[in-house]
């Protein structure tokens, strides 16, 4: 049985890597095969990439750079790790995946979607999430969050308008796709955000099981 393939989204801030921790406990407590993932990155080469994409540096980075560089990442994440998981019944769960280029890249910095559909469509084909949690917090706390990290990468300090733009952007992803993206508020308590993440991985276990 082939595997899931769930990916979280979300602005900064928005508590990805306590719900992958939360994911990751559901996971082992119900005896599912898994791989923890990100991007950029993923695998040796698709994490030198992610380097380069994210690094603080005095060139600006220039927009279809950026987008080319995470496609090339991505590429290499699906056909290396993504792919073969899938294909051994083992459910990868992936911090971002393709909604992030949609939203950083297209919505927030206004890029070509066409550009992006095509990259898209060539890049992911049918490799898309089976579901995808969207993490979503106001920009104000998110920020807030991100300022108590040890460390901060390049989109960490872009301006509170492009962060806007970010969770606009996966809020209108999720307005185009509500099958597979769940809104979950993040802004709430711990328990209660493990709840809501807990709901949707039991739903999405028993249509794997075949017990709806």
């Amino acid at each position: 049985m082939r595997g899931k393939f769930i990916s979280l989204e979300g602005g900064e801030g928005s508590g990805k890597t306590t719900a992958i921790e939360c994911i990751r406990h559901w996971l082992e407590a119900h005896n599912i095969p898994y791989v923890m993932t990100r991007e950029p990155g993923g695998t040796p080469l698709a994490e030198e990439i992610r380097q380069l994409i994210l690094s603080p540096r005095e060139e600006a980075v220039n927009d279809v750079t950026e987008l080319l560089l995470v496609f090339a990442a991505r590429a290499q994440h699906i056909a290396e790790k993504i792919q073969p998981a899938l294909e051994k019944g083992v459910w990868v769960i992936s911090d971002r995946f393709l909604d992030s280029s949609y939203v950083y890249q297209g919505k927030a910095r206004g890029g070509n979607i066409n550009m992006l559909n095509q990259l898209a469509n060539w890049v992911v084909g049918d490799n898309k999430p089976d579901a995808t949690l969207l993490l979503d917090v106001p920009v104000e706390l998110g920020q807030e969050r991100v300022i108590q990290r040890q460390h901060q990468d390049r989109l960490d300090k872009e301006s509170l308008a492009f962060h806007h733009k970010v969770r606009e952007g996966f809020l209108e992803c999720a307005r185009l796709d509500p099958e597979r993206i769940k809104v979950i508020d993040a802004s709430l308590s711990l328990d209660l955000v493990k709840t809501q993440i807990e709901e949707q991985l039991l739903l999405l276990r028993n249509v794997w099981s075949g017990d709806v």
